[in-house]
């Protein structure tokens, strides 16, 4: 039997968390890791863009972590759940802030603000990591109502790190410079 798309529970306005509780669709919880969802289809687009193969292979390990990420917002800590979710550690964090370094490692040291642009796929980037902070504050909205754990914030934070080393990386692999902030333009 084929599963359907639509199930019509949503009609009234509520949506399903993990565990069965129902919440209205505008709830924190539901903007926090529909933000996450918009992110990932925002790699999507970067995907279909030229890419660094290194660049490309750790970027399909995020769009699999914010899986993993949108499953561990949308099921609360409390009441515990009676089933195993992925759950976002420390070791997710600590893999973002690795390539964080290695990308730096190979890239001129910032010495003015930097604006959105170059290659294709480093401007998507950007995007991508503009969405990753308004993820960030609508989980950090959330986090201050409930308890999320110790990683959530803290991915997503390293997470636009990441993305704006990505951005320079791909620009550097290229040979297109960073487009420089001038004041006064």
């Amino acid at each position: 039997m084929a599963i359907r798309i639509y199930t019509k529970t949503g009609d009234d306005g509520t949506t399903a968390l993990f565990g069965g509780t129902r919440v209205d669709k505008d709830d924190l919880r539901i903007e926090a890791y529909g933000t996450v969802d918009e992110l990932n289809a925002v790699l999507g687009v970067v995907l279909a863009q030229s890419l660094p193969d290194n660049v490309r292979e750790q970027l399909t390990e995020v769009s699999s972590d914010l899986f993993t990420l949108g499953a561990d917002l949308a099921t609360p800590l409390d009441p515990p759940p009676a089933y195993a979710i992925p759950r976002i550690t420390g070791v997710h964090v600590e893999r973002l802030e690795s390539w964080i370094d290695v990308h730096d490692a190979t890239l001129e040291p910032l010495k003015v603000f930097i604006l959105p642009g170059g290659e294709p796929g480093a401007a998507y980037l950007h995007l991508a990591r503009t969405v990753c902070r308004r993820a960030e504050r609508c989980t950090v909205g959330l986090s201050r109502r409930e308890d999320l754990g110790l990683h959530v914030v803290h991915y997503l934070n390293r997470l636009s790190d990441y993305l704006f080393t990505a951005a320079r990386a791909v620009n550097h692999a290229a040979g297109v410079a960073d487009v420089p902030w001038r004041s006064g333009h």
